[in-house]
């Protein structure tokens, strides 16, 4: 019975775990959408496919991976760019097939495992179980993600005010991206740096920040890479706008902060109520096994669990986003 207790517990981890993901993928449409203004791209007609040109092999960031089976599968669903973007956003160094063999291997892992143990009517855990083990990486990703953007938001205003009295000493714009790796830990010292050693390679500034902002998907930073690109095409102080956008940013994180003290009741109100029906499901499991298995055996009482757990699903989607506010 402890083993039927645990399948359910990575049942239900899984099941959180991919709503989260389609909760994450409004913010990273939104956020995608700001991109394609800031590098003018909304207003301007594709390419045709005939001109559009090939990266050189000294850059080609996939290089000998082209020929891997599993990349070439994927490649129609742009698997590659989603997974580097992913990739890099966390900070970590690996490739795009790393990341889909190891999915794949964790989910032939929870196959055998499905297959292997889990008793007579319960078939439907295999792909279940495969599921929520093909889905590790990529749950480890996104919270290395969020983890890293978090500390990179908290050094943020600091590093802008850093930029304003470096200019204000009569350094360059470009100096005091310089000067940020030095002074300040990762992961926003690596970010800058690279958008320095970008710009100082040749490309040009406009062009560096917004792969800044394509790196970091953080609204502050999209403000910062308008602030800077609207004072290059109009002029003006930019030293005084950083030091304005600093403190903006300094309010929104005091504004953030009261409201998710304020919203913490109906966060831990909406995680009760679709904790309990799992917790006392898991109860009968072990302490009537009889009288809750007809929800497992049966047909009719596999439907009924089934549309009880979508609708826990939809009425935690409510609560998350009554209680989810955007600053």
């Amino acid at each position: 019975m402890a083993l039927y207790l645990a399948l359910f517990a990575v049942l239900w981890l899984g099941t959180l775990g991919a709503w989260w993901l389609l909760s994450r993928a409004a913010r990273s449409a939104e956020m995608t959408r700001m991109r394609e203004r800031l590098a003018g791209t909304g207003k301007q007609k594709r390419r045709p496919k005939r001109e559009k040109r090939k990266a050189p092999a000294l850059i080609d960031a996939v290089g000998a991976e082209r020929e891997l089976l599993v990349v070439r599968l994927l490649r129609r669903f742009r698997y590659e760019e989603w997974a580097r973007r992913l990739i890099e956003q966390a900070g970590l160094k690996w490739k795009p097939a790393r990341l889909a063999h190891g999915c794949l291997a964790l989910a032939l892992v929870g196959t055998w495992t499905g297959m292997k143990l889990a008793p007579a009517g319960w078939g439907w855990l295999v792909p279940a179980l495969a599921a929520a083990l093909g889905a590790l990486p990529v749950l480890y990703l996104v919270r290395r993600r969020r983890t890293r953007l978090m500390k990179f938001e908290a050094l943020f205003p600091e590093s802008l005010e850093f930029m304003a009295r470096s200019m204000r000493a009569g350094h360059a714009f470009s100096v005091s991206l310089e000067m940020l790796h030095r002074e300040f830990p990762e992961p926003l010292a690596g970010e800058f740096r690279r958008t320095f050693e970008e710009h100082n390679l040749g490309l040009p500034l406009e062009t560096a920040l917004i792969k800044l902002s394509q790196r970091v998907p953080s609204m502050d930073v999209h403000f910062f890479v308008s602030a800077v690109l609207l004072q290059r095409r109009t002029g003006g102080n930019l030293a005084e706008i950083l030091d304005k956008l600093a403190s903006l940013i300094r309010e929104r994180f005091k504004l953030r902060g009261k409201i998710r003290a304020i919203s913490a009741h109906g966060r831990m109100t909406g995680m009760a109520l679709t904790s309990i029906p799992i917790v006392v499901a898991l109860l009968l499991l072990y302490l009537n096994p009889g009288y809750a298995g007809f929800f497992i055996t049966d047909p009719t009482g596999r439907m009924m669990a089934l549309a009880a757990a979508g609708l826990q699903l939809v009425g935690y989607a409510v609560i998350k986003k009554i209680v989810s506010i955007e600053i």
